[in-house]
């Protein structure tokens, strides 16, 4: 009895997750765009003034648009967990070294958590109502 309800709950778990994973994606662009003070031009520039490579930022605005654009209705949702994650695990370290672990100090507490988010994500897969979970039931 326990494993049914478990097994019916399992794609409405993954829609949660999927659609969280993506509104904090729609989030954080949102605050690139019109809350950092300086704008996109300010947080791209901050790549190079940390001396990461030209690639860096780039990938960086590719995953949180792929996060944001294909989580939320479920298209490729195990890839795009997976092309997102290096993102997360770079912001955990460059958070934690800079700042520590902890939330309350800026630390690296939410990209560990996001992370973890989207390897679970990885794990479960398009869940309930997602696009390509539709289009194999076709």
């Amino acid at each position: 009895m326990k494993r049914a309800l478990v097994s019916r709950a399992t794609p409405h778990a993954a829609l949660l997750l999927r659609l969280t994973l993506g509104l904090m994606f729609l989030a954080h662009l949102y605050w690139k765009f019109k809350v950092l003070p300086g704008g996109f031009h300010t947080w791209w520039s901050s790549f190079h003034a940390n001396g990461y490579p030209g690639f860096v930022p780039w990938y960086a605005f590719s995953a949180e648009v792929a996060g944001a654009l294909l989580l939320i209705p479920g298209i490729y949702t195990r890839w795009v967990s997976l092309y997102a994650l290096p993102l997360m695990i770079g912001a955990s370290y460059f958070w934690l070294i800079r700042r520590g672990y902890f939330f309350t100090a800026a630390g690296a507490e939410l990209p560990i958590a996001w992370s973890i988010m989207l390897i679970v994500q990885a794990m479960l897969g398009d869940g309930a109502y997602g696009v390509g979970s539709m289009r194999r039931l076709r």
